[in-house]
């Protein structure tokens, strides 16, 4: 049987906390940010939790499951 394969993509996008929570960088930060407000950037530098919805196919994506 041959090994699984983790997806590019998430293991770029993806680190685990010491609990096992998977943490997640926030969309909108990279470019146009001329018309976006001093509030709004400062948000979306902090990182979040992948939500509980999600977790599962995340996971998936990462072999951890």
């Amino acid at each position: 049987m041959p090994k699984i394969k983790t997806n590019s993509g998430a293991k770029k996008r993806f680190t685990l906390t010491g609990t096992g929570k998977i943490k997640r960088k926030h969309a909108f930060h990279s470019h146009i940010l001329t018309k976006k407000t001093k509030k709004q950037k400062r948000n979306l530098c902090h990182s979040g939790l992948v939500d509980a919805a999600n977790v599962n196919s995340v996971k998936q994506l990462l072999c951890m499951k």
